[in-house]
């Protein structure tokens, strides 16, 4: 009975309306505090778009970034029922959605929606708007960027932005991301990495570098998001 609750539109609809209204409260009673913002003003104002990243654990807080631009902020979300709830939960946020996946844009009829996906995603970014993306999500496994995102820097030549988003209240869900479930009336933080830029070679070596770069500076500015919100569970340095 439970199962058939769960997967009635009832349920659908009661779990959107919560949802929205705790991720509304959260994200307008937080104390927020932004560090290296430069590092995002420069690539916005480079007349591209925007690749802004983050781990699919910091999605709870990542409708912020629409009050640090200008630009129109669209966010890459998977095309199942969970996505629609989200999507729908978080439009009071001025968000687009793009829904779909952009494990390999290479081979997009390979992925749920991701010929659908790859093509919106890069009509946005020609247009000088802002994507954001998990590049461990949808389904993990989490703290690991899988291609999908360097193809598409790639693709758009636009740079992608390490994002860091922690709350200093809040915990740590035992799911594969780790999920941040933050809690209200709390500080939090937003730190911007340097932009990173992939070139038009398709050398294997050179891709699997870049996408190294971008974990490694995905772990480093969520390491010190979570420092500074003086978080214990904050995660350790990558080997």
């Amino acid at each position: 009975m439970f199962k058939r609750f769960a997967k009635s539109a009832f349920a659908a609809r009661l779990a959107t309306s919560v949802i929205g209204a705790y991720i509304r409260l959260v994200n307008a009673t937080a104390r927020w505090k932004i560090v290296d913002r430069d590092y995002f003003d420069d690539a916005d104002q480079a007349g591209k778009g925007v690749i802004v990243a983050f781990w699919h654990g910091r999605l709870m807080m990542s409708p912020r970034l629409c009050q640090e631009t200008h630009r129109q902020v669209f966010m890459l979300i998977s095309a199942n029922r969970d996505g629609e709830i989200i999507a729908k939960a978080v439009k009071s946020f001025d968000l687009e959605f793009i829904r779909g996946s952009a494990a390999n844009p290479k081979k997009p009829t390979k992925n749920k929606g991701g010929a659908s996906a790859v093509t919106q995603i890069m009509a946005v970014l020609a247009d000088g708007n802002v994507v954001g993306v998990t590049p461990d999500g949808p389904r993990g496994p989490g703290g690991k960027v899988q291609p999908g995102i360097i193809k598409l820097a790639q693709m758009s030549g636009a740079p992608i932005i390490p994002a860091g988003i922690s709350s200093a209240r809040g915990r740590r869900l035992s799911t594969w991301d780790r999920f941040l479930f933050a809690a209200p009336f709390s500080r939090a933080f937003y730190v911007a990495g340097p932009a990173i830029w992939v070139g038009p070679e398709n050398d294997a070596e050179m891709l699997e570098s870049t996408r190294r770069k971008v974990e490694n500076a995905l772990a480093s500015v969520t390491r010190t998001a979570d420092t500074l919100a003086g978080r214990k569970d904050a995660e350790p340095p990558q080997s």
